[in-house]
């Protein structure tokens, strides 16, 4: 198998891209990843240069893997600054880096598409071997895969690239017939809690309205840019990552794929977020306010979404990472995966070891965090 670089995803036919996509995943959609880059959001100069993988067999295109070649470590959710500095402390270089995932995204799904007539693991180890090859030769640190599935990542650990796990919190449909459905399974302090958590929401006039694709107004996306800005100054200091062009030009173009959840009072807007949903699953990926509303951020975050799971018959809502507020409302300790090959053998075995030991913790950590959810026990 042959394997070539592509600096864009221009180079790629849309419709070849998208035909290979399991489960309609959205965040590999041609239009997605495009956008990222021809807004401004995935270039050299912002440290996301586009790197893509491409396979061939025989002259035929067999596989595509999204990558990129990094300069810093924002927008990756699997947090490794510590090895940079211990790099940097050794008066090596850890940046440049290669990463497969993504961009500001931590979503588990696929990161290599391939032919149905290939084997993966085919490609998969002609793409591990052409990169230990390429770090290598260009003094290039290592290679990291974020947010791969379980099956990839324990494959990609038999080629020795190290896993990493870590925990997110996500929801799972039981069949539910509708919320209160879903509530019935809760104990009764905390369903009591949920449904005031709800009603309070709606005390302060607040009215939700969920719309998919075409149904998200212009305003409503020049809304949720400003919203968005606002709340990751307040909350980080800076201004996010994707430009007002991705939200108002890019993301509209993904149809039934995008899901906004927006909060109005007299019909205006104060608050919104955003989710994108394949066939089978709604993820939670932005939100943003003009001001604080008690339980605002749950309802328009969590329940909309829940409620929609249940509507439309998905079965699962990923609502992105962090927050352990998340469990209290249903939402399980699930584990995440990532793997990292390290070219330096002295520093692989070192990240080897700590990845082995951060496991253990991790392990732990999901079974006391499964104690608190607000379920029924069962025997």
């Amino acid at each position: 198998m042959q394997i070539e670089i592509v600096e864009s995803l221009l180079d790629i036919t849309k419709p070849r891209w998208n035909s290979w996509i399991p489960n309609d995943y959205p965040f590999l959609q041609h239009e997605f990843l495009v956008g990222l880059e021809s807004s401004g959001c995935t270039t050299a100069d912002s440290g996301w240069q586009p790197f893509h993988i491409t396979v061939c067999n025989e002259g035929d295109l067999v596989g595509f893997m999204p990558c990129y070649l990094k300069t810093h470590s924002y927008g990756e959710y699997v947090f490794d600054w510590s090895w940079a500095e211990a790099w940097q402390r050794s008066g090596l270089s850890y940046y440049p880096k290669l990463l497969s995932g993504i961009p500001f995204t931590p979503a588990t799904g696929p990161r290599l598409l391939v032919a149905e007539s290939i084997d993966s693991r085919k490609v998969w180890v002609s793409i591990v071997d052409w990169i230990k090859d390429f770090c290598a030769s260009k003094k290039i640190s290592s290679w990291h895969i974020l947010f791969p599935s379980a099956k990839d990542s324990d494959l990609l650990t038999e080629l020795d690239c190290h896993q990493r796990s870590a925990i997110q919190f996500h929801w799972f449909n039981q069949d539910y017939s509708d919320f209160q459905d879903y509530l019935s399974g809760f104990v009764s302090r905390k369903r009591k809690n949920i449904k005031k958590e709800r009603s309070r929401v709606k005390e302060q006039a607040i009215e939700m309205e969920m719309v998919t694709g075409s149904e998200i107004l212009p305003e409503y996306w020049s809304a949720f840019y400003d919203f968005y800005q606002m709340t990751y100054i307040k909350r980080s200091g800076h201004g996010g990552y994707l430009s007002r062009d991705f939200f108002l030009s890019v993301l509209p173009k993904m149809g039934d794929m995008v899901v906004m959840s927006v909060a109005k009072i007299t019909s205006r807007p104060v608050a919104a977020a955003l989710y994108f949903k394949s066939s089978n699953t709604l993820f939670g990926r932005y939100w943003g306010c003009t001001a604080e509303y008690d339980f605002l951020h749950f309802e328009a975050c969590y329940y909309q979404g829940i409620e929609y799971c249940i509507t439309h018959g998905l079965s699962k809502f990923d609502p992105g990472a962090q927050g352990e507020h998340k469990i209290q409302r249903g939402f399980k300790p699930t584990k995440t995966y990532s793997n990292h090959f390290i070219d330096s053998i002295e520093f692989s075995n070192a990240v080897k070891d700590f990845t082995e030991k951060e496991a253990d913790h991790v392990e732990k950590y999901r079974l006391q965090a499964n104690e608190l959810l607000p379920f029924h026990k069962t025997s």
